[in-house]
């Protein structure tokens, strides 16, 4: 573990490396007691920098020889560095090492999980391997051989193509790969398993034949249809949307259980958390198949935006993981097919923004896109990193047209192939491309979204003109001040747009000075701190319907009250602004709730959900998504002083009523959509299970008010008879959420059915995690549950299932008056600190809001703050996210 005050890095100190290292043979004798590394690399000085001594990073590793061209030269380690002094201009460098892959509990660097061998490198994990330049603009040419014991380890993988194989004595097998593209360190991986493998041969555009493979635990195959499904469809969407194919003979995914991460994107092959990969009807519900569609993409797509162009440098983090999540979201929505169902996945991304990242843009650890400063850069791969990210990329999109993106990403390609670059080249590569662009005219303003911290705020006024026919639009943004950043300066700001008469219809878009109109919608570009938009030929005072598509990650304030948002919400073409405005339409009723204590819903506002449940021609899963109320965390961040237990109260009486309201209509739902026959995770027969479970949980929620036992009793007899897991999750937690008597034995049976099964049993303690809170139960099972006999807190989808689900995701059950939550919180992350410091990090985030709460929780989360600061163990990773939450 990394202790003490670790230093801070900033971008602004960065030098390029005084030494390239061009090639690496690694050589493995694997054994989790003891694994012996031998390193062989060719280096070479940069001639660019001022001479001096080589300096490699490594941690935790007992060095036992350094040999320059084949003899032993003097070294000294210092600060975790193995430093060399007069060297050559270019020679071979040995380094021998050992490291205990067995006790290397952190999961970063080479560590064993059931019974194999499994690496993570980024972004720091190589030097727990090796003595190394560990940083990503240093690239080689990697050769690696792998030797084990063949009966434990009968698969041996690593990076690029399988060169040779063979036998070895004293029932040993060795296994030699070769990736002939150059990658930085991060990029590396090996594998030495017990596996099972499904296989799938494809021919690419160009003709030439790649071998897809998938690993996994033996009895596990099965589960890998949709993972290899997953990664066909990557492979055909990259070559057609933007030209890049595949590169390697063959591509390999490998699924562990033991996985700080989602997945890792190494060179031909990616390591995943099997989460991500394994999947059947039975297991997995439809947001689990679609996470395995999105992740396999990711990973894959980073093939080229990540693997080929890589980074320069740990700030420009964002140039792989931004543009990569933005390649993902649009490979989904384009497998999704519909433009319901495209609106659907860009609405399920949205709310992940909003949910997540406007927090972070608001508190302690507020960031821009490319950060200027860090202590641990785990601690940044952040949603401002990858989803603010993304929404960043998006908007380049939309100010060059989609044609002229894509001319863009080629020239990126085109200049950088085989680079380490920063976003700025690639900024300027896409605007270069697009020389007449907005973007490429406001190129350094554009720039400000990767420097600038915080959500911009974009107030939108409107003045209609009777006498002249005329509807001016007023815009104009501010951003508030964040850590080390008081003051902003003006954003480029896409704004999509269109306006409707008083009765839903679509108004055309002529802008004075236009000879015509030009369409319905159109987007504006807000670069000034204030701008007036004229439009001409309005005959009424419109209904503007600002930001659609969600077209910039800002927050918008245009002053519309329940008219407007009514007819957005029956009439909008739009299928984000319909929803968003019926989300507004349910904010504003859960403020005037938590203010006033109280909250009784009016008959417009039910009338007009009651139409979008009712209405024959809309998708079930937009149903199901305007039916779903704004979540506790983000009524919370509209709020300068923070009552989670008034607004969950709150929330749950809206629930109540509308479960209430509606009650015929959720009969009628449930009973349309209840019945799917075979099982497909297509987006139709999705929204169909999404909205069918929505439709009895609220029944479930009315009758137990009313002590009705009918559709409780429904719902557990659904639970029995599913087909799927979405549909008997969905039973189940109809019945946790409404508190009935019949959940216990649900989950006891539940629990019966997949023990051998550790992803379900996961969603099995996340579902008890996540519970509305109802006298204090859910956080005393939260305590019982730790000490169940399937529950470990060194297995990271365990701890985040139970621990993290807890803390972050349930307010009303961790914020206790009596601050017990807190101290449950600064128990497990003091764990973890000791155990996994990259987790435990993470789940101290769960605190980073503490300074809005009101008392007595303020003085109490403090408390818990303060005891977890004091320690002096704490890792660079825990020690950087409270000392940051404590700061004033």
């Amino acid at each position: 573990m990394r202790e003490g005050i670790a230093p801070v890095v900033r971008r602004e100190d960065y030098t390029a490396p005084a030494w390239w290292i061009r090639s690496v043979d690694l050589c493995f004798e694997l054994d989790p007691a003891k694994t012996l590394v031998v390193n062989r690399m060719r280096i070479e000085r940069n001639a660019d920098v001022q001479p001096q001594a080589l300096r490699l990073h490594g941690e935790d590793l007992n060095l036992t020889r350094v040999l320059v061209d084949g003899q032993s030269v003097s070294f000294r380690v210092e600060n975790h560095q193995l430093v060399l002094d007069n060297l050559p201009e270019s020679f071979e460098l040995e380094v021998r090492t050992t490291c205990a892959p067995e006790k290397n509990t952190q999961l970063s660097g080479l560590y064993t999980s059931g019974g194999g061998f499994f690496t993570q490198c980024e972004a720091e994990g190589f030097r727990r391997i090796t003595y190394f330049l560990d940083r990503p603009d240093v690239m080689a040419v990697y050769t690696v051989t792998l030797r084990a014991d063949k009966a434990k380890y009968p698969v041996l993988l690593s990076n690029g193509n399988l060169v040779e194989q063979g036998e070895a004595e004293n029932g040993r097998h060795w296994a030699k790969w070769h990736d002939p593209f150059p990658k930085p360190s991060y990029l590396f991986a090996l594998v030495a398993a017990n596996l099972v493998c499904r296989e799938q041969r494809i021919r690419s555009r160009s003709g030439a034949e790649h071998l897809l493979q998938v690993f996994v635990r033996a009895g596990d195959l099965e589960k890998t249809e949709h993972a290899m499904n997953s990664l066909i469809a990557s492979v055909a969407w990259d070559e057609a949307r933007f030209k890049l194919p595949l590169d390697l003979e063959r591509f390999m995914i490998v699924a562990v259980g033991d996985f700080n991460m989602g997945a890792m994107e190494n060179k031909g092959l990616n390591i995943f958390n099997t989460k991500f990969v394994l999947a059947n009807p039975s297991t997995a519900t439809d947001s689990d198949y679609a996470g395995i569609e999105s992740v396999v993409g990711h990973e894959y797509f980073h093939n080229w935006t990540g693997n080929r162009v890589t980074c320069r440098d740990w700030f420009q983090l964002s140039l792989k993981e931004g543009l990569t999540v933005f390649r993902d979201q649009e490979f989904s929505q384009d497998l999704a097919g519909s433009p319901s169902a495209r609106a659907v996945r860009r609405i399920e991304d949205v709310r992940v923004l909003r949910q997540h990242q406007f927090p972070e843009d608001a508190g302690p650890m507020a960031h821009p896109v490319r950060p200027d400063a860090y202590v641990a850069i785990d601690n940044f791969y952040t949603t401002t990193v990858y989803e603010k990210g993304a929404e960043v990329v998006r908007m380049q999109q939309t100010l060059v047209g989609r044609a002229g993106f894509e001319r863009g990403m080629a020239l990126y390609f085109q200049r950088h192939d085989g680079q380490a670059v920063t976003c700025d080249d690639f900024v300027q590569a896409i605007a270069d491309a697009n020389p007449d662009s907005e973007l490429n005219h406001r190129l350094e303003q554009f720039k400000r979204w990767y420097a600038q911290a915080g959500t911009p705020r974009v107030q939108a006024r409107g003045q209609f003109d009777a006498e002249q026919r005329r509807y001016t639009l007023e815009l104009s943004q501010s951003c508030p001040a964040t850590p080390g950043q008081p003051q902003k300066q003006p954003f480029v700001i896409p704004v999509a747009m269109g306006l409707l008469t008083p009765e839903g219809r679509a108004l055309p878009l002529q802008l004075e000075g236009e000879d015509a109109p030009q369409g319905s919608e159109r987007v504006l570009v807000l670069h000034e701190p204030m701008q007036s938009f004229t439009f001409v030929g309005i005959d009424a005072p419109p209904v503007p319907s600002l930001l659609r598509g969600f077209s910039a990650p800002v927050v918008l304030q245009d002053g519309l009250g329940d008219a407007e948002l009514l007819v957005l919400l029956a009439h909008d073409p739009d299928p984000f602004n319909r929803w968003e405005a019926a989300q507004r339409l349910s904010l504003n009723r859960l403020l005037h709730g938590v203010q006033h204590g109280a909250v009784q819903l009016d008959a417009p506002y039910v009338d007009a959900l009651r139409a979008v449940l009712c209405h024959p021609e809309l998708d079930a899963a937009f149903k199901e998504l305007v039916l779903t109320l704004p979540g506790e965390g983000y009524v919370a961040e509209q709020l300068e002083v923070v009552d989670p237990q008034r607004i969950h109260a709150v929330r749950e009486s809206m629930r109540l009523q509308l479960a209430q309201a509606l009650h015929a209509e959720w009969i009628q739902a449930y009973e349309t959509h209840r019945d799917n026959g075979a099982y497909r995770p297509d987006p139709v027969s999705a929204g169909r299970r999404a909205l069918a479970n929505q439709a009895l949980a609220h029944l479930c929620l009315d009758a137990a008010a009313r002590h009705d036992p009918v559709w409780p009793g429904k719902a557990l007899q659904r639970f029995k008879d599913a087909g799927n897991m979405t549909d008997r999750l969905g039973a189940l937690s109809a019945l946790v959420g409404a508190h009935h008597e019949l959940a216990e034995p649900a989950l006891y049976r539940f629990h019966a059915l997949f023990k051998d099964e550790p992803l379900v049993i996961d969603k099995w303690f996340a579902l008890q995690a996540s519970a509305p809170e109802h006298e204090g139960r859910v956080f005393a099972r939260v305590k019982q549950l730790l000490t169940h006999p399937d529950f470990s807190l060194r297995n990271p989808n365990r701890a985040r299932s139970l621990v993290s689900t807890f803390c972050a995701m349930n307010p009303s059950a961790f914020h206790r008056p009596d601050g017990a939550g807190y101290a449950f919180w600064a128990e497990r992350v003091i764990e973890l600190n000791a155990i996994n410091p990259q987790i435990g990090a993470r789940l101290a985030r769960a605190m980073d809001r503490w300074r809005r709460l009101a008392e007595p929780y303020r003085a109490t989360a403090r408390e818990a703050l303060q005891r977890v600061a004091s320690r002096t163990d704490l890792s660079a990773e825990v020690r950087e996210i409270v000392s940051r939450a404590l700061e004033e």
